[in-house]
């Protein structure tokens, strides 16, 4: 290659980037925007409350769906933030949380993904269908699957939740 083909490489590339970067911006500051007034203005709590026949389906307790929610619509940072508080506060046992994590594993950020993914020309309703059913189909079948309760003797306590020496917290 002489200097000119490096230079277009270059030049592509960059611009390339520089393209991609900002069809992610308009699609994700928009949708981070609105996720955050609905997160203040409490539609979320509402939310999490409809899910919980879902919440029964998995027999997690009610206080399973805001993770779930957050994880769902924010993303695995978000989730994160919130499951490391349930922890925190005690409203969700070692089981819980393992379904929790699992179910997020699988289908997470659904929105913002699926947005993504439509943008680079992907089909976003088998995307988001297929992430579903696999989520809820893994869930399920760990729920009522009796060797959790050995992976919790094995587990359990070994999930340690760092001591925040910002806000004094864990």
């Amino acid at each position: 290659m002489d200097t000119i083909q490096w230079w277009e490489f270059i030049n592509t590339a960059l611009w390339g980037s520089i393209n991609s970067v900002w069809q992610m911006a308009i699609i994700i500051i928009p949708l981070m925007v609105l996720l955050e007034i609905a997160k203040d203005l409490r539609i979320l709590d509402k939310i999490a409350h409809w899910l919980a026949p879902l919440m029964r389906f998995f027999r997690l307790p009610q206080k399973g769906a805001f993770p779930i929610l957050v994880g769902l619509t924010f993303g695995l940072a978000y989730g994160a933030g919130v499951i490391i508080e349930s922890v925190k506060n005690g409203d969700l046992t070692w089981r819980d949380l393992f379904l929790i994590n699992i179910f997020l594993i699988l289908c997470h950020s659904v929105v913002e993904d699926t947005a993504l993914f439509m943008a680079v020309g992907a089909n976003g309703f088998l995307i988001l269908v297929s992430r579903i059913v696999l989520a809820v189909a893994v869930t399920y079948l760990l729920s009522r699957w009796q060797g959790i309760y050995r992976l919790e003797k094995v587990l359990a306590g070994k999930v340690i939740v760092p001591h925040c020496s910002h806000c004094d917290k864990g």
